[in-house]
């Protein structure tokens, strides 16, 4: 690995190293690439349901409600938002998620915090949940003393 590689951030307190090749444009909201060791913490496909299973209309409701969801999977395999790595995101309607854009990102940066893993969006059809407009599956990489105190420990 080249030092230019880890140029957007180094290794801190466990946290995942971006990776940026050289000369490429400085990715806005997600990063190109992430690497990190220690305990992978998994998700499924995660959608913007409540505990009650009922669903927001509006799509930055729905993605809101999302990442509250995928932090609260992470905390029970005890990772924590910082330790993403990657997501993948499935949306109904793209058209739908870039009009939301300003929301969506408010929304993430309320509940995930100021951290950008690597992240793909792709459209589909629809969703199992036939009111679903997202569904994230994460992944998340717990380092070594974090992974020590893992809930499995």
């Amino acid at each position: 690995m080249t030092a230019a590689a880890l140029a957007i951030s180094e290794p801190d307190e466990g946290r995942p190293v971006t990776l940026q090749p050289p000369g490429w444009p400085k990715p806005r909201g997600y990063a190109n690439g992430m690497m990190a060791e220690g305990r992978l913490v998994v998700t499924g496909g995660v959608v913007g349901w409540d505990t009650e299973g009922n669903f927001a209309d509006g799509f930055a409701d729905q993605a809101r409600q999302t990442f509250a969801n995928i932090r609260a999977i992470l905390a029970e395999g005890g990772a924590e938002p910082h330790h993403l790595v990657r997501l993948t995101w499935y949306v109904t309607d793209v058209e739908e998620y870039l009009a939301a854009g300003k929301d969506v990102g408010r929304a993430y940066r309320d509940v995930i915090g100021p951290h950008y893993p690597a992240m793909a969006v792709v459209q589909v059809v629809r969703l199992v949940e036939a009111k679903a407009k997202i569904e994230i599956e994460a992944t998340a990489v717990v380092p070594g003393s974090a992974a020590s105190a893992s809930p499995l420990a």
